[in-house]
């Protein structure tokens, strides 16, 4: 099977690590980290993605104007995106789905959360 690429896209070093570390369980993962959703939408214009993981709230692009440009971009408009989201925060949750996220997890994170949804939109068993 050919590897699965995934971008991280969250502003804080601590948390990127903690999702890339979750995803690494799996197998034939590899994982590219993006700082902020320009540098997202870098890296995403660059390559190919299986499934992207964003924070909502990252300094000079948010996560749902990533969301909208990515649903936007012909070329990665059905890659599956997850939104990481404060808990509580319904209002945030509402709108990532109506751009397009895939799914939503709510900080703080649980690692077997973040795996168990990259596995379901992955179609992995």
């Amino acid at each position: 099977m050919a590897e699965i690429s995934i971008l991280i896209v969250e502003d804080s070093p601590t948390m990127r690590q903690l999702i890339a570390f979750a995803l690494k369980r799996m197998r034939g993962v590899r994982i590219v980290e993006a700082n902020d959703g320009v540098d997202g939408l870098k890296k995403i214009s660059a390559e190919r993605f299986d499934l992207i993981f964003t924070d909502i709230n990252m300094p000079i692009m948010d996560g749902l104007k990533l969301v909208s440009l990515v649903r936007n971009d012909a070329n990665h408009a059905s890659t599956p995106i997850v939104v990481i989201t404060t808990e509580g925060a319904q209002e945030d949750r509402e709108r990532a789905l109506a751009l397009g996220a895939n799914d939503y997890i709510t900080k703080p994170i649980q690692p077997t959360k973040i795996v168990d949804v990259a596995r379901q939109l992955l179609q992995i068993p």
